[in-house]
């Protein structure tokens, strides 16, 4: 029924090459990387669980050798005989071969038809025939010695095993290959995906070049990171239209605003250069020139907005009682406060000291009390009352200080806007300035790592300026210097 023999068994592996598309290159090289190593993984598996199983076959087959071994040593080579017998009539996958000598000949017993060769009392890994099936068949095996010359091969079927082994085997390779395909899968959705989101997100960008301000990156509402992305830039592009948007208004406030001067200076000089009497010509000078220094302190004031903007000023910052400082440029505005049949008065900590740039708060400050002074000069109804400067210190460290009067005010929705340069509420523009105090005021602020507040003091104005801690300030130096001028706290920018 059973005759040894020798097999040699060989797998054959075909290798599939596949081009590399350049958007999924790393994830495709990430794949490439991970499949072989999962590949080498499912063949260990494989290896592993053949060899656990052989070798348990092993111990159970040592086992009942031992058993043989008792047979013998208690009833000789006959009882053996009788044992191998009935085991090898008993169905089962067990495998058993007794050759031992008897005189010139010797005698077969089991159910194999010869004994196979090269195995050791250790145990090995055979081939067999198996007439059931026509086919060969895996065998473990173990050889017991039996005196006389004799041998006994004491074996078990494992072609079950083995073969559950390679289907777990191929299983894992299958798996492997799936998972590859699924991962390839989305890779191109992916892929194909982003292209699109990419796509969009260009030709938004090419009609925003082309004059089209209005559009925005498209969002999917997904939330991923092309989502924040499309935020992020349509953040920055509202940011872009707004800086557009007050371009375009600085530009025609700066021509309505020097329109009206230039058109002064020239008047004058004209004037003067038709009156021949040299007291005439000495006045028309003067009053160009008294133009002249007009229209220097609106571009020393734009110049100083925007390079504090940029941090291009010296800000060298240093202690300073910041209460003293206000004291000072109030008293130097109490004569134009005086002019204008209001007082000044000042509340708030007598002592506050802060790490600022002197120059600069001090002209922010100016600002804010000429600006309480100028719409505050000339209300009767209600009457004007003081213009009120209050100096504290908030419990985080910074500084505030405010400025009130009971002029006209400024609505809720323009506030925001008359911090922007060349902004003035006021249509007629009928009062002296440039719109640029404020300005100068929210730079300073920012500067120092603070901000700038107008709230409505119900009737009139509170403009709030907030210094920030010298740990939170924003201040940058630069080896531009100071500007010529142009932050002395003595005059303010209208």
């Amino acid at each position: 029924m059973w005759s040894e023999t020798a097999m040699d068994n060989t797998n054959s592996g075909r290798t599939l090459d596949q081009p590399l598309a350049a958007p999924l290159r790393f994830a495709l090289a990430a794949l490439a990387i991970l499949t072989p190593a999962a590949v080498v993984f499912a063949a260990l598996i494989g290896w592993q669980v053949n060899k656990l199983l052989a070798e348990r076959t092993l111990d159970a087959l040592r086992f009942e050798v031992q058993t043989f071994r008792g047979e013998l040593d208690r009833g000789g080579i006959s009882a053996l005989a009788e044992a191998i017998g009935a085991r090898s009539a008993a169905p089962g996958k067990g495998l058993y071969y007794l050759r031992v000598p008897d005189g010139a000949k010797w005698i077969d017993v089991g159910n194999l038809q010869s004994f196979p060769s090269g195995i050791s009392e250790a145990g090995d890994i055979f081939q067999i025939w198996n007439a059931v099936d026509a086919d060969y068949h895996a065998a473990a095996g173990i050889v017991l010695p039996v005196p006389g010359g004799g041998k006994l091969l004491v074996a078990r079927d494992i072609e079950d095993q083995r073969s559950f082994a390679s289907n777990l085997q191929r299983l894992a390779f299958i798996g492997v290959g799936l998972l590859a395909a699924v991962a390839l899968g989305l890779g191109l959705t992916a892929n194909r995906r982003s292209v699109r989101r990419i796509a969009d997100i260009t030709q938004t960008a090419r009609s925003i070049m082309d004059g089209d301000f209005s559009r925005r990156m498209p969002r999917d509402g997904s939330d991923d990171e092309f989502d924040h992305l499309a935020s992020g830039l349509n953040e920055m592009l509202s940011r872009i239209e707004e800086l557009m948007q007050a371009l375009r208004e600085v530009s025609d406030n700066i021509a309505h605003d020097l329109k009206t001067p230039l058109t002064r200076l020239r008047n004058r000089a004209e004037a003067a250069l038709r009156d021949d009497h040299p007291a005439a010509h000495r006045d028309g000078l003067e009053k160009v020139i008294e133009e002249a220094d007009g229209l220097i302190q609106t571009f020393n004031a734009l110049l100083l907005i925007a390079r504090l903007e940029a941090g291009a000023v010296d800000a060298t910052q240093t202690p300073c009682d910041i209460a003293a400082l206000v004291r000072d440029v109030a008293e130097l505005y109490q004569p134009v406060a005086d002019e204008a049949g209001l007082s000044i008065e000042i509340s708030g900590e007598t002592a506050v000291v802060l790490s600022v740039n002197r120059q600069l708060v001090g002209q922010a400050v100016a600002n804010m009390i000429d600006n309480a002074i100028k719409y505050s000069a000339g209300v009767s109804v209600p009457p004007a009352g003081p213009v009120m400067i209050s100096v504290l210190r908030r419990s985080e460290g910074s500084v505030e200080i405010s400025v009130t009067d009971k002029g006209p005010g400024i609505a809720a929705a323009d506030r925001e806007r008359a911090t922007k340069r060349f902004v003035r509420l006021e249509q007629s523009r009928s009062r002296p300035g440039t719109g640029l105090g404020l300005s100068l005021v929210a730079a300073v602020a920012r500067l120092h790592g603070g901000l700038v507040r107008l709230d409505d003091n119900a009737p009139g104005l509170r403009i709030v300026l907030r210094l920030g801690d010298p740990a939170r300030s924003t201040a940058r130096t630069s080896a531009a210097g100071e500007l010529d001028g142009a932050a002395q706290p003595a005059s303010a920018v209208g």
